[in-house]
């Protein structure tokens, strides 16, 4: 999962970043209005921790952008004031959850898995695609009953698909999810071939299906057809 922190303390937004990249996810970050404007126009993300007062513009503005432009992240706002009127015009605007500082790095990271479940699925932490079983809390994968090891990039990458089954993923989408902004410098995307590789023959070991179909000149899409 991959996650945009915009705040302007910086020793708040290294912090969490710290906290949320040992639990596994990809983050951004943001420090300023307009470099949040920017990563919001170029890149996706899944969740969004937003400070609503930035040095050089109001974070409700930029939720007001993630509406306009049909943005698919959840949105958590965080900020020093804790005033109702703030929250419910955050949430109105289309945010999820409200979290006022000073607060605990572990509820923050209850709350995002929160909206994860809500958004993506349905409200279960538990998968399931015919006999593949994922578990978003423990971070595993089990095929006809038997958990598989999968390293976390291939963990990432099969989650990916199961949230996007039935839709064509190009490799630069696979790509920009499993790594950070970053990836622009890449010279290819061999990497992703060699995870795509390794997800497939675990599960074929263990008895399952091949879901994953290379739609050529395109990409990949996850899916029984």
């Amino acid at each position: 999962m991959k996650i945009l922190i915009i705040e302007d303390e910086i020793e708040l937004l290294i912090g969490v970043s710290n906290y949320l990249t040992k639990e596994n996810y990809i983050c951004e970050l943001a420090d300023t209005f307009q470099n949040a404007e920017t990563k919001l126009s170029v890149y996706e993300y899944d969740i969004i921790l937003m400070d609503i007062t930035l040095p050089d513009g109001n974070g409700l503005e930029l939720l007001k952008t993630i509406k306009n432009h049909n943005i698919k992240a959840g949105v958590i706002i965080i900020s020093a004031k804790n005033s109702t009127d703030d929250k419910i015009q955050g949430l109105d605007l289309g945010a999820d959850d409200y979290i006022t500082k000073p607060f605990q790095l572990s509820e923050l990271n209850s709350r995002i898995k929160a909206v994860i479940r809500r958004r993506h699925f349905d409200g279960n932490n538990t998968l399931v695609f015919n006999e593949i079983v994922i578990n978003t809390d423990s971070k595993s994968i089990a095929v006809n009953g038997a958990e598989i090891t999968f390293t976390k990039k291939e963990y990432d990458l099969l989650l990916f698909f199961f949230i996007n089954r039935n839709r064509v993923m190009t490799k630069e989408a696979l790509a920009e999810h499993l790594w950070d902004d970053n990836i622009d410098l890449a010279d290819n995307f061999d990497f992703i071939y060699t995870h795509l590789n390794n997800i497939r023959k675990k599960i074929k070991l263990a008895g399952g299906t091949d879901y994953i179909k290379t739609i050529y000149g395109m990409g990949y899409k996850f899916t029984e057809q």
